[in-house]
């Protein structure tokens, strides 16, 4: 028998409103489905990974669900974001704010999904 070698890792479970909704959003910027079934959902972005659970009740005014997408180039994930139609916003839903350098070190911006999530795009240093 033949084994993969699986890397110990940290996934985030995020809510969806509308899986079809949440997958149009995320792929328009370049993830992928990896699976989904009426319960859960997985899509991935080079070595990224999302995962979601059906949430159709979710506020997402009211919503605290958050995680961080570390990458090389931020600057090219922020790109690839705005191309989608994703406005660079202080309000509203979905909206992105700048990249810039933040003051605990780290060039980051924020993305604000569909469901109220923010994502913390950051630059990761080699």
């Amino acid at each position: 028998m033949s084994s993969v070698p699986v890397s110990d890792r940290a996934v985030p479970n995020l809510p969806s409103a509308d899986f079809d909704t949440t997958e149009q959003f995320y792929t328009g910027f370049g993830f992928e489905r990896q699976l989904r079934d009426a319960g859960w959902m997985i899509l991935t972005r080079g070595a990224l990974q999302l995962e979601f659970f059906p949430a159709p009740a979710f506020d997402p005014l009211s919503s605290s669900f958050m995680c961080c997408l570390r990458v090389a180039d931020v600057g090219e994930l922020y790109e690839a974001i705005r191309a989608s139609g994703v406005p660079v916003s202080a309000a509203g839903m979905p909206r992105l704010h700048e990249v810039r350098m933040q003051e605990w070190g780290l060039k980051a911006g924020f993305l604000i999904d569909p469901d109220g999530t923010q994502l913390t795009l950051i630059e990761q240093r080699g």
